[in-house]
């Protein structure tokens, strides 16, 4: 009845990392909290028993966003290639953990729902206006997310802001896990799916990205202190619903997972408001 912290050993086995750690917080996702993990040794550590509900891999500081930054996507949405990046956030109360439903928001009427596969970069450490040559050093870890969309609030009911319509409880999914940044040799090639009740919508790779990771993270960190537990989720490829003939929404009843090469998978069903 307790969220603990955890960690998933080589052999896929969720070990109990409580005794190292209190909690998954900025002093854990630091480079002296990680170094504290890695001294011990995994299989000493306690099997967590049973079939345990998974959190989210990371407490959520703040959360930046980027738009159309596939160049694949902007061509399907009939937009121009951005010249900088198009930057927008998620409150945390958006987050959603891995296996929890995503909830159509009651607010809109004719549910225009759209799922967005993304890959999520974790800081690990206080960084500010770090070269793009650096960035990278600066990211703890990488996951999935789902950047769930009510594409009505997003384009015409949200006054010209896209966070009230990207912004609604549990549009935000992350997970299932932290993998560190020394386990993804290079963040723009990995693949990156979405799979909708087990038909592929996306398939692609993150080497289609306008804005590399480092880039992302050298722009936002312009006079801005991007703390440690800082998520940025750094766009999705082609094959959205809104793009589709005809449109396709998420409905209640649908799962949704997002696939990312060498981070696992994300699931989570649709639930009416």
């Amino acid at each position: 009845g307790k969220e603990k912290p955890g960690l998933i050993d080589a052999d896929g086995k969720l070990r109990d990392l409580s005794k190292i750690v209190a909690d998954i917080d900025a002093d854990t996702l630091s480079p002296k909290g990680l170094a504290a993990i890695r001294k011990r040794d995994p299989r000493r550590l306690p099997l967590v028993k049973g079939n345990p509900r998974l959190g989210p891999p990371v407490v959520e500081r703040r959360t930046f966003a980027i738009a159309l930054n596939y160049r694949e996507h902007a061509a399907e949405s009939g937009m121009e290639e951005p010249k900088l990046p198009i930057v927008f956030a998620k409150p945390t109360s958006a987050l959603c953990h891995p296996g929890d439903p995503i909830r159509l928001p009651a607010c809109q009427q004719d549910e225009e729902v759209d799922y967005e596969c993304e890959l999520a970069a974790v800081i690990g450490q206080p960084v500010r206006d770090v070269a793009v040559e650096d960035a990278l050093d600066c990211v703890l870890g990488y996951t999935c997310a789902n950047d769930v969309s009510a594409r009505k609030w997003q384009l015409n009911a949200g006054g010209g802001q896209w966070i009230r319509g990207k912004g609604f409880d549990t549009f935000c999914p992350l997970g299932p896990v932290l993998v560190t940044a020394d386990e993804i040799a290079d963040p723009q090639d990995l693949g990156i799916k979405t799979i909708l009740n087990g038909q592929t919508m996306q398939d692609h790779t993150t080497g289609d990205m306008i804005f590399s990771v480092a880039e992302i993270i050298s722009f936002l960190s312009q006079d801005t202190t991007l703390l440690p537990g800082t998520v940025i989720l750094t766009g999705t490829p082609q094959g959205v619903g809104f793009a589709r003939k005809p449109p396709v929404w998420l409905k209640p009843g649908d799962e949704v997972t997002i696939e990312l090469e060498g981070i696992g998978q994300l699931t989570n069903s649709v639930v009416a408001p």
